[in-house]
């Protein structure tokens, strides 16, 4: 199965391990990331003004690439996953921004929403699955106790992302079990890390941080997880607990880890 990838900037930068990881486990569980041609920033943010089109343009370039190959588009990282399904529901639900990227694209056929967005932990959980996961492990992470930071981007607006129960979330506490390890419960799962105020706000972002890191070790996570660039430089700063991606994980428990070049 081969599935059209949109890595975005920050894989290319500060999270090569949550890209070099993805595309060497999705190899050894039996299919192929294969990266969309000049594909162009996100953004990084979902703009919120109504008339704001500009902004949109790159995510529903990358959605029209895959929908022309016939392939589902997969993201990566909570940033990018979070923008590109949302203006992707955009194409489909408001036709005034139907109507303006379109006309500006001046495609061969207009695009309007076609394209299924999916994050790499959907494809482990709904096309691979966890039961078939667990059978191709090699390294089982036995002992490991692992807390799962879900963040804010990968589950609201919970009707447009539709990833999981916003407010009880379980897609990483059952991957974290696939692998072997021992999924950590606790309070602060999916609070916000402070995201983008970290820039101005620093005090304020490191006590988010804080409580986050706090709260999992204090129910004994020996690190945690996450699959957001922005939400681990934020809990690192904190110092409190090692924060690791996912598809770091993944490609230990599959054998295939290696050093990021």
């Amino acid at each position: 199965m081969t599935y059209s990838y949109y890595p975005g900037c920050t894989l290319r930068t500060k999270a090569k391990d949550l890209d070099t990881y993805a595309r060497r486990s999705a190899e050894a569980l039996g299919f192929t990331l294969e990266e969309l041609d000049n594909w162009q920033c996100c953004g990084g943010v979902y703009p919120l003004g109504g008339d704001e089109i500009a902004s949109k343009l790159p995510s529903v370039r990358a959605l029209n690439a895959a929908k022309e190959k016939g392939q589902d588009l997969v993201a990566v990282c909570s940033a990018c996953y979070h923008v590109l399904k949302r203006v992707n529901d955009d194409m489909v639900n408001v036709e005034d921004t139907q109507n303006r990227a379109n006309n500006y694209m001046q495609l061969d056929e207009p695009y309007k929403g076609e394209t299924k967005v999916l994050h790499f932990l959907e494809v482990l959980r709904d096309r691979v699955g966890f039961d078939e996961l667990k059978k191709k492990v090699v390294n089982p992470l036995t002992g490991k106790k692992i807390g799962a930071y879900y963040g804010c981007l990968l589950l609201r607006p919970s009707d447009v992302m539709a990833f999981d129960n916003a407010e009880n979330p379980t897609i990483l506490e059952d991957f974290i079990r696939a692998i072997g390890a021992t999924p950590v419960i606790y309070p602060y799962r999916n609070e916000c890390c402070g995201g983008y105020i970290s820039l101005k706000e620093k005090e304020l972002a490191t006590s988010m941080c804080d409580k986050i890191t706090e709260s999992a070790a204090g129910f004994e996570a020996e690190c945690l997880v996450t699959a957001c660039p922005l939400c681990k430089y934020n809990l690192n700063k904190s110092g409190k607990l090692p924060v690791v991606y996912f598809t770091e994980l993944l490609a230990e428990a599959l054998g295939v880890k290696e050093d990021a070049q």
